[in-house]
């Protein structure tokens, strides 16, 4: 389903593409017809291929947006509900310090340091591999 609005969504951003390159060339002609110098007519040239590289930004640029709106629709579906992704800069929903690492085990109370609750030597071996 999620794919079919995508592809009706990336469909209607590329006609909005074709519509905008279209009134690019028409205003181009329009200020080509008006201009007195060549130098007008370059420039006029110019501010068309500038809306051209616009209108196809926009479209790549919501054709990754409908990409993204796609992709959480899966997850809703896969995991039941919806997460907003965190803001740029933060490592946690909610926080804005990066995340940082605890200490494994506890401190010793003489020297300070930590100390490891696992086992030094590894994990223990079954019966099987000895």
């Amino acid at each position: 389903m999620q794919s079919g609005k995508q592809k009706i969504k990336d469909m209607a951003s590329a006609a909005k593409e074709h519509v905008d390159i279209y009134e690019a060339k028409l205003e181009e002609k329009a200020e080509k017809a008006a201009a007195r110098t060549p130098e007008e007519k370059e420039m006029a040239h110019e501010r068309r291929k500038m809306k051209e590289a616009q209108a196809k930004m926009d479209l790549h640029q919501a054709k990754a947006r409908h990409a993204a709106e796609k992709l959480v629709g899966k997850q809703a579906h896969v995991y039941g509900h919806v997460h907003e992704p965190p803001a740029p800069g933060t490592a946690h929903y909610g926080t804005t310090q990066p995340a940082a690492h605890q200490p494994v085990g506890s401190a010793d109370p003489v020297t300070g340091t930590a100390v490891p609750t696992y086992p030094l030597g590894g994990h223990p071996t079954g019966r099987k591999y000895k």
